[in-house]
């Protein structure tokens, strides 16, 4: 590892050991390969076997082959492949009558809508058909042509490295036509013949002017996909705030709807830095334990309910799912302290309130004070821009 300005050759911070790295080195060796979105390691080699460079850890929406090392394997048993193409880009494909024997990781040249398409073999076997039962997809039409020849990975090569620059160029030719979209991805097809402009737009697009001048410049087919602000932060990736890989990055292709309410019922602060995620919108994290959260209120008293006694009426403030507590207040009382009661003994308030009795004061059944929390102000209007 080379040495950096950061630390010198035998130098002791507090008996600690400290590894620099040149960050720029990592992030140029990432850069430079522009296969990693389709789960390449590396550039592949025209010439030679490029089947070792598909890596599980390269993928997004990878799936591990658990029965890979098993000594009697038959890969062609199953008719049918998995193959993978950028990003999340992935389909379903016949393999050919041939003797010819596929394995996972070896690049192929399959059917497409219009000419051939080249991939990387995702998936094969039982696993495929536990995928198409899990994706109720019943027939697959598309074939699977044969392995890729040099010619073929060369040509790919080729198209591959054009596409940061075309999306760049056609950027360009967007702001020129004073067009309110975003280009975020560029997918060519292994021939060459046709690409893919991923898009994102706050309002509808008449884009016809733009697709003409990027087919004379390019001199290929166009096609527009327009995609939301979550799919742009899964193609882009990123890290979260839980030190992870983003889940729609890496795992996540289901984007369910989040609103502000999904966080109030999980008795969140609406802060918006917190609730957000690079989208810009709600962090999808919030939808995942929200079906447990409102199971378990359920058997919370209703909140609103205020409880009568000899001091005055008193309302609840918050609520704590994990201790089954809830922290009332009273209404007429300046101190701004508040009085955490156990679930239960909030029921047996409430029924002695209908039966039209007062308790003496909350204190005789509080188990911990504390004084009132500050409010956090917050615009709703800036929520609504976030919710889905």
């Amino acid at each position: 590892m080379e040495n950096t300005d950061f630390i010198n050759d035998n130098q002791e911070i507090e008996e600690d050991i400290h590894i620099a790295s040149d960050h720029s080195y990592e992030a140029d060796k990432i850069a430079a390969n522009p296969f990693l979105t389709r789960g390449l390691c590396d550039i592949p080699n025209p010439n030679g076997n490029n089947r070792s460079l598909y890596q599980h850890r390269c993928c997004k929406l990878a799936t591990y082959d658990w029965c890979g090392d098993t000594k009697e394997r038959l890969p062609n048993r199953f008719p049918f492949v998995e193959v993978r193409f950028k990003n999340g880009h992935k389909d379903f494909f016949a393999l050919p009558t041939t003797k010819e024997v596929f394995e996972t990781g070896d690049i192929v040249v399959v059917e497409a809508n219009t000419g051939s398409d080249v991939g990387i073999i995702s998936m094969m076997g039982e696993q495929v058909k536990l995928q198409l039962q899990n994706k109720n997809v019943h027939s697959v039409t598309k074939k699977l042509y044969r392995r890729a020849r040099a010619t073929d990975i060369e040509k790919w090569i080729t198209v591959v490295k054009k596409e940061e620059e075309t999306m760049m160029r056609s950027r360009y030719a967007a702001w020129d036509l004073k067009l309110n979209m975003k280009v975020n991805n560029v997918e060519y097809q292994g021939d060459g013949s046709k690409a893919i402009f991923y898009y994102s737009a706050d309002e509808r697009i008449d884009f016809r002017e733009l697709i003409k001048i990027l087919a004379d410049k390019f001199k290929i087919r166009i096609e527009m996909r327009q995609i939301g602000v979550r799919q742009e932060a899964a193609r882009l990736g990123g890290i979260g705030s839980c030190g992870r890989e983003l889940c729609c990055s890496s795992w996540l292709n289901n984007f369910r709807s989040v609103t502000t309410n999904t966080a109030k019922t999980q008795q969140m602060t609406l802060n918006l830095q917190k609730l957000a995620g690079q989208c810009g919108k709600l962090k999808c994290c919030l939808n995942y334990e929200y079906e447990a959260y409102v199971e378990e209120l359920k058997n919370f008293p209703n909140t609103h309910i205020p409880l009568n006694t000899r001091k005055g009426d008193a309302s609840c403030h918050k609520i704590d799912i994990f201790k089954r507590l809830m922290w009332y207040s009273y209404k007429n009382d300046q101190s701004h302290v508040l009085y955490a009661l156990p679930t239960d003994k909030v029921k047996e308030i409430i029924a002695l309130n209908k039966k039209g009795e007062k308790i003496s004061a909350l204190e005789d059944y509080a188990e911990v004070n504390q004084n009132k929390e500050e409010e956090v102000d917050f615009n709703m209007d800036d929520f609504k821009k976030i919710n889905d």
